[in-house]
């Protein structure tokens, strides 16, 4: 119990350092997948807080806090913050590394951040689901709910897209791409998330529980 409370706040700890230190950076102005020229201070926030990247760092903040507290908690709602959080993490960080690295030339604090967020954040939360749990905690009804997340936020990026012209991601640009492109990426990044989550509920499953519950801890699956 006391390792998964130490890995749990060491992943909280991380999580926190790096979206402070991205805030810093884009209120400094600071350089977001090459923006040279950034918008007004407002503008910047609050795209900062648009990112896919952003928001799972922070579902996976809240989780990991959460469990650093009581590495057994559960709850209904919880299961849903928590699946979204490791899904929405581990699709930040090899969305990250096989679509957006080879397209960042980052320096100093930026590149610093640009790894916290995308690969060391994304290796502490799926090391820590993978040994410590909470187990078992995923079912259908969980993960069809954690999946309302990317679906809305890919419908109100791409329809802030055609408003404004700023998209978060290159790849998310029909102006550079074309639709279809967009769409068979979209598409390739859901079947991602699927994929990720019924591995997922097979680890679930299949591993022993963790932590060790305790006598007459009830399951909560949801299922």
């Amino acid at each position: 119990m006391r390792a998964a409370r130490a890995w749990h706040l060491l992943t909280a700890a991380v999580a926190l350092a790096a979206l402070v230190l991205q805030v810093v950076l884009v209120i400094r102005g600071g350089r977001v997948l090459e923006e040279v020229r950034p918008p007004s201070m407002p503008v910047r926030v609050l795209r900062f807080v648009a990112y896919f990247t952003v928001q799972s760092n922070v579902l996976v903040l809240v989780s990991a806090a959460t469990l650093a507290r009581d590495p057994e908690h559960a709850g209904r709602r919880f299961g849903v913050v928590r699946t979204a959080a490791m899904t929405g993490i581990v699709v930040t960080g090899l969305v990250h590394w096989l679509l957006l690295r080879p397209l960042l030339h980052l320096h100093g604090a930026d590149l610093v951040a640009d790894k916290l967020l995308h690969l060391v954040v994304p290796v502490l939360a799926l090391v820590g689901w993978l040994v410590f749990g909470p187990r078992p905690r995923m079912s259908r009804r969980t993960s069809l709910r954690a999946t309302l997340w990317p679906v809305a936020w890919l419908v109100v990026i791409l329809a802030e897209g055609v408003a404004t012209g700023w998209y978060p991601y290159p790849f998310l640009d029909h102006r550079e791409h074309g639709w279809d492109h967009v769409a068979v990426v979209c598409a390739g990044i859901l079947v991602l998330w699927f994929a990720l989550l019924y591995a997922g509920r097979a680890w679930d499953r299949r591993m022993a529980p963790a932590p060790r519950p305790a006598t007459g801890l009830a399951e909560v699956t949801g299922s």
